[in-house]
């Protein structure tokens, strides 16, 4: 939904859905994303924020299925906004682990899939839009080195997909590195560097301008048009980052923030017994939970909690935070603390001066929480989150009525 006031259009993610079939994300349109429609904004478009798999993808190559999405799409009044295109394989009922970054930016079934997804937005999309297309960052940190002029070559090649859609159809597709715990790009630091050397560099605007037939100025304006950031605050804030001073670094390296992902992890304040046997019950076996410890000596850091918990350096009173998404609304999960104060500071500096024109609500995690968090259903959940959000931007139901 516009939020009015340049604040953007904010949406959630499908992936708390399943949606790895053309089937499944039908029914993720027509039951869960409908009813959180009519709870929060029954009588404005709705922005979408779509996760279609590689297999929902291939599906959706079928002329009438394709069909069918454009229909529902209209009849439901809703509007893509997003679409998050890093898991390319499953993502709910089975270990998915470090698969998700898999195939990664050194392979060409990421670039493929990601300018397929592509063709598909700009299907799905008016003449005059900018979409944002989320992606893995780069690959597994364990598979990152050495890979930078590979990775950049192929994201290079999907800008240029994008530079040719947008000549041919006045849809801008922007693609949006997601930094996280763990992986090839994790920390702003890490992104600046990739970005300054092999993304924004000249080389990279005189590869662009050889793909797409543009000068060298005319790529070099193209570059940060089509390619940026997804910058999860869930993420950033288990890294310790700094909210204000991350998104200055960003902007004054012109990096810009093509989607906000609005997320929240768990911080355990000060580590003991007592929370080391509470931690047990977020170990599950879906996802990656990387942990990142405040020493005494810096920041520890771990692909997944179980290794954290078995780390026999590990001491009483280090602050933990732990990337498992939790709803955003939850302050506090007793005996645990969340990073939501680190939320609030980003949405209140959105407020003052919007970072990007996307914003979307991303708990991914919601089937893996213990059940104990989960006391509502997910659509009231979402709505829940999504309501939250517009009353820390200072927006009113009726405000962002009017805007859509």
């Amino acid at each position: 939904m516009h939020l009015g006031n340049d604040l953007g259009q904010l949406t959630y993610c499908l992936n708390i859905h399943p949606t790895q079939t053309w089937g499944a994300v039908r029914e993720a349109l027509l039951g869960p994303l409908k009813r959180v429609h009519q709870a929060v904004a029954p009588e404005a478009p709705f922005g979408v924020g779509l996760r279609l798999s590689a297999q929902a993808l291939e599906e959706l190559r079928d002329p009438d299925a394709r069909a069918e999405l454009k229909a529902i799409m209209t009849r439901e009044n809703y509007r893509l906004v997003s679409m998050n295109g890093f898991p390319f394989g499953p993502f709910h009922g089975v270990p998915v682990k470090q698969a998700v970054y898999q195939p990664d930016w050194k392979r060409r079934a990421r670039l493929d899939y990601t300018c397929w997804l592509a063709d598909l937005m700009v299907e799905l999309a008016a003449p005059g839009d900018t979409l944002s297309l989320s992606t893995v960052p780069g690959t597994f940190r364990p598979l990152g080195v050495g890979s930078e002029a590979p990775m950049a070559e192929n994201l290079i090649k999907a800008v240029a997909h994008c530079v040719w859609l947008a000549h041919e159809t006045d849809v801008v597709i922007a693609l949006a590195l997601e930094p996280e715990p763990h992986c090839f790009l994790e920390t702003i630091e890490d992104t600046l560097a990739f970005f300054k050397t092999y993304l924004f560099s000249d080389q990279a605007a005189e590869t662009l301008a050889a793909l797409t037939g543009l000068s060298v100025f005319e790529a070099t304006a193209a570059l940060p048009r089509h390619l940026g950031l997804c910058y999860d605050v869930c993420h950033a804030a288990v890294e310790y980052e700094d909210p204000a001073g991350s998104l200055v670094a960003l902007q004054e390296a012109g990096i810009p923030i093509h989607k906000l992902q609005l997320s929240t992890a768990l911080r355990v304040p000060s580590l003991d017994a007592a929370a080391r046997e509470r931690l047990a019950e977020f170990c599950e076996p879906t996802y990656l939970h990387q942990v990142v410890a405040k020493t005494p000596n810096g920041l520890a850091r771990y692909a997944d909690l179980p290794e954290a918990l078995e780390d026999p350096e590990r001491q009483d009173g280090e602050e933990w935070r732990v990337h498992f998404h939790v709803p955003i609304f939850v302050a506090e999960i007793p005996p645990f603390g969340t990073t939501r104060d680190f939320l609030s500071e980003i949405l209140a500096l959105h407020r003052a001066r919007p970072i990007s024109q996307h914003l979307e609500v991303e708990t991914y995690t919601w089937q893996a929480l213990p059940e104990r968090l989960r006391d509502t259903s997910v659509e009231m959940a979402v709505a829940r989150e999504l309501n939250w959000v517009r009353k820390q931007l200072g927006v009113h139901a009726g405000e962002a009525l009017a805007s859509g």
